[in-house]
């Protein structure tokens, strides 16, 4: 029978932590290409959803809190969005995407363009908070406004 001093085993035990919490911070440094441009173009369809669910109810009875629940939900989903174009997660990461490569070769008025629709988005959830379906529809214009713009310059058509 071999004995193992107490010694062995703990320096043992340590370097399998050490390697454990080494792999761990590893595998959760970057994700995918694949799955930034999934998380996305998952995000743009709650912007969408919310945008219909503001448009009915302005077509409609102007529930105010559907309208303010929908208006903060592309607020919270467009703040979200302005880090889910990293370099490397565009049309060359060989994942269908309508992003363009406008994004990363023109930044700053890419950026400009997320800034200003969070901003417009902030001024909807207040709108909306009112509850003044007048207020919520100049709103809704105005953004929808600031989402065209982005989309004519960084958004491929389908």
């Amino acid at each position: 029978m071999i004995r193992t001093k107490p010694f062995t085993l703990a320096a043992i035990g340590a370097f399998g932590f050490a390697a454990l919490v080494a792999s761990g911070t590893l595998a959760t440094a970057a994700p995918s290409a694949s799955a930034t441009i999934s998380a996305r173009q998952a995000n743009f369809k709650k912007i969408g959803g919310a945008m219909k669910t503001l448009k009915d109810e302005l077509g409609g009875s102007a529930d105010k809190v559907k309208m303010l629940t929908a208006a903060k939900t592309i607020a919270a989903v467009g703040r979200a969005q302005v880090k889910l174009f990293p370099a490397g997660t565009g049309p060359s990461a060989g994942v269908k995407t309508d992003a363009l490569a406008a994004i990363w070769t023109d930044r700053a008025t890419f950026d400009g363009h997320m800034t200003k629709f969070i901003a417009e988005a902030d001024k909807l959830v207040a709108a909306a908070g009112q509850g003044n379906a007048q207020a919520v529809g100049a709103q809704f214009k105005a953004m929808g406004a600031t989402c065209g713009a982005c989309h004519r310059q960084f958004r491929a058509d389908d």
